[in-house]
């Protein structure tokens, strides 16, 4: 039962669409209806807000965040569990049809919880990754692809199913974004292009 109540609470709080709430209730309409349609920061920041942008990342770092710390409280063990469930509750929200985010920053949350030092290494691969590829969607998918390796190398063996779980929700819902890869058709981070 601790591990139901670990991924019902993951789900339920990573469900949460902050980033289609935050926009409305500042009057910027429906942020699934603009660039690609997804509600997490990076489509958030074409409204042009940067502000909200930055709020929706902390907020999906959050919603991913608590329900691990919480689990590991209440439920020891079951940790990975309610980071699975959260990712999971967030790119495939109830609310939304179960559409929803990419599911990076709920994953970046998620893994600050479970561990954090491999947290600030992957924070270091993903700028190094958006530096030098200057694309959004590249920099996601390495970091998330590392992260198991990272926990590993750091000595958190303990995390690395949930991550290669959670990293494989993630690359799911890049699927446009490495076709458009392949083509040689996905935008650069400051181009005019929609994709995200």
């Amino acid at each position: 039962m601790e591990l139901v109540f670990s991924a019902l609470l993951g789900f339920a709080l990573g469900s949460i669409p902050f980033g289609l709430i935050l926009t409305r209730a500042a009057g910027l309409g429906d942020v699934r209806k603009i660039g690609s349609g997804s509600i997490g920061a990076t489509n958030v920041l074409r409204t042009g807000n940067k502000g909200l942008a930055a709020a929706t990342v902390l907020l999906d770092a959050a919603k991913a965040a608590v329900p691990v710390l919480v689990a590991g409280h209440f439920w020891p063990g079951t940790e990975g569990v309610a980071a699975i469930a959260a990712v999971a509750g967030h790119c495939f929200t109830p609310w939304l049809a179960f559409k929803g985010g990419k599911g990076f920053a709920s994953a970046a949350g998620a893994l600050l919880a479970l561990a954090w030092p491999a947290m600030l290494a992957c924070a270091a691969i993903w700028a190094i990754t958006l530096y030098v590829s200057r694309i959004s969607s590249v920099s996601s998918m390495v970091t998330v692809v590392a992260s198991p390796l990272v926990a590993w190398g750091l000595g958190y063996p303990q995390a690395i199913p949930p991550l290669v779980s959670i990293a494989a929700i993630v690359l799911l819902q890049h699927r446009a974004n490495i076709g458009r890869l392949m083509r040689g058709e996905e935008p650069k981070v400051g181009s005019s292009g929609k994709a995200s």
